[in-house]
């Protein structure tokens, strides 16, 4: 295939994705170094691989040494530890340096994105100095929309916007133009809150900072949106009930892809066993009044439904930002009257439609049927509480203890439902069956 140098970079990762992996080495390699840098950040994690497996030690040694910090770093955080080893010591002594500072923070934290690649100046620069400054540093900089002031220390005082720069007299010091208002993100912070906080303040970029405010990076929006499409996918694939998937969905063997989902299969197979506990527990009532049984997938479907609904609208509170661990008591007080008002429709449905179909003579359920009435109506009301209260609970409590919300699976909490919602369902139906057909 002809090189085509007027694609964008994403698009060229396109066409080398659709190659062979004997292809792909020499179609990648046909490009200049600079384009190769570009087209690399774009190719997914397995092509990458594939790439770096096949190129030689000198090949190796230039992209790694002339890619972004950020993209390294990446690349390095998906590859087996001996295969890391390799690639660093292909490293310059500057660039190594770089890379192993950036793989020793924790992998949740949102040092893990920033690079190093910034311009900062000092107080004492004129507009002028900034603009010479910018001139030899600037062309590897990740951004120039803020240019990063710092102490004599390092420590970050103030950042500027370059428009801010450009409307000054080039005699200006930077020290005229700076009020130290200005806002930072600590390397340690999860990259959770500090999605937060990007959205927060609604910045393309944000300095990254020591705990004694020691500007050592920045983290760039673009980086953040990958992060949190990453994040998002995970969290989609838990909540179907399966693992989260390492490749895109085309790109995952068959294997792979079984394995990803049996395990929860698995789980949730042996959980409905105990729906079919409890349906052996209440046999005896079930052929006094088979009647019963008709409204059983009805029951349960539907404190399912309001559970996963609960559960789904919690989540993504949580990954919003929107709701803490401090706000259970106001999400239980919703749910209540949210679980009741939904319960008491779908109660009211149920009892009509016995009434219709009773006296349209569609089934004759007897002369009990006012009494078989109120226990669907009662039972949905219940269950559908208690359905809407397991879902937003859960999320909760897998918080409290450090887990991803996102497991509460909607299969997850559908089973719950159906388990718990046949014991409520025929503790109602003796309540108002008792004496009658039970």
């Amino acid at each position: 295939m002809e090189q085509n140098s007027a694609l964008h970079p994403a698009d060229i990762a396109e066409e080398i994705s659709r190659l062979t992996k004997g292809e792909q080495h020499q179609y990648f390699m046909g490009y200049p170094l600079e384009d190769r840098l570009e087209i690399f950040s774009f190719l997914e994690v397995d092509v990458q691989y594939t790439l770096i497996k096949s190129m030689t030690e000198q090949e190796l040694s230039e992209l790694l040494n002339n890619l972004k910090p950020d993209t390294r770093n990446e690349l390095l955080s998906e590859l087996p530890d001996d295969l890391i080893k390799y690639l660093i010591n292909l490293l310059n002594e500057r660039e190594k340096q770089m890379a192993l500072e950036l793989i020793g923070y924790k992998e949740d934290s949102i040092a893990r994105l920033m690079t190093p690649m910034y311009v900062q100046v000092r107080p004492y620069y004129t507009v002028d100095d900034v603009f010479r400054h910018i001139k030899v540093f600037g062309r590897k900089a990740e951004t120039l929309n803020f240019i990063y002031v710092v102490d004599e220390k390092n420590v970050l005082i103030d950042d500027l916007k370059i428009g801010q720069l450009l409307l000054s007299d080039g005699s200006t010091k930077i020290s005229d133009l700076i009020d130290y208002n200005f806002a930072a993100i600590k390397a340690s912070t999860p990259m959770e809150e500090a999605f937060e906080i990007f959205q927060k303040y609604d910045r393309s970029a944000l300095p990254i900072v020591t705990e004694a405010g020691v500007l050592v990076g920045i983290v760039t929006f673009d980086d953040v949106l990958d992060r949190i499409e990453d994040r998002d996918t995970e969290d989609i694939q838990r909540f179907g009930g399966m693992e989260e998937l390492d490749l895109a969905y085309t790109k995952t063997p068959l294997l792979q892809l079984v394995q990803k989902r049996a395990g929860w299969l698995i789980i949730l197979f042996f959980s409905e066993m105990l729906t079919a506990s409890a349906m052996g527990f209440f046999e005896g009532e079930l052929e006094k009044a088979v009647v019963l049984a008709l409204f059983v997938p009805l029951i349960i479907s539907s404190g399912g439904n309001s559970g996963s609904q609960a559960a789904s609208l919690i989540i993504r509170a949580m990954a919003l930002g929107e709701l803490k661990l401090k706000d259970w008591w106001y999400v239980m007080k919703r749910e209540v009257s949210s679980g009741l008002i939904l319960g008491g429709i779908l109660g009211t449905i149920g009892f009509l439609r016995i009434l219709a179909w009773h006296f349209l003579g569609l089934y004759d359920y007897g002369p009990y049927w006012i009494a078989i009435g109120l226990t669907v109506a009662v039972s949905l009301v219940f269950i559908v509480l208690w359905g809407t209260l397991s879902g937003s609970f859960i999320p909760f409590i897998l918080r409290r203890f450090g887990l991803d919300p996102a497991t509460a699976s909607a299969p997850f909490v559908a089973t719950l439902v159906d388990v718990s919602g046949l014991i409520i369902y025929f503790t109602v139906a003796a309540f108002f069956l008792q004496g009658k057909l039970l």
